[in-house]
Parts: structure tokens; sequence; C-alpha cells
């Protein structure tokens, strides 16, 4: 069982909220291989062509 209590000033941080949905958005895509699986250990399953379009796409309008 989890008993782990998060700081209530770290609830209210931005940072910490975007660190939070940017995990939780990705955890469906994490696929622990069957050997590892009692470590926690595995692969992080792409999200497909369309997000490495707009990877790329960012990255050439920040270099602007």
């Amino acid at each position: 069982m989890n008993t782990t209590t998060i700081d209530p000033k770290l609830l209210n941080s931005p940072l910490f909220q975007e660190l939070m949905a940017e995990g939780l958005a990705m955890q469906d895509r994490f696929a622990a291989e069957p050997v590892y699986a009692k470590t926690g250990k595995g692969y992080l399953k792409s999200a497909g062509v369309e997000e490495l379009k707009k990877i790329k796409q960012a990255s050439k309008q920040e270099a602007k």
C-alpha cells in the first residue's frame, strides 16, 4: 500500500503540475518487459509518427 503524501506547497507549483501531467500522459505507453516486471524496468512505446512530426515542427519554430 502506498502511503506517500505530497507536500501541499508542491501541489500548487506550476512546475510540479506540468511534470505530473506529463508523467500521467505517458504512463499508459510504458510497457514492462516480462523479465523485468519485478524490478519495474521496461521501455516507453512510441506514440507514433504524429508525435515525432510535432516535435520536429516545434524544434524548428524554436530555432527561428
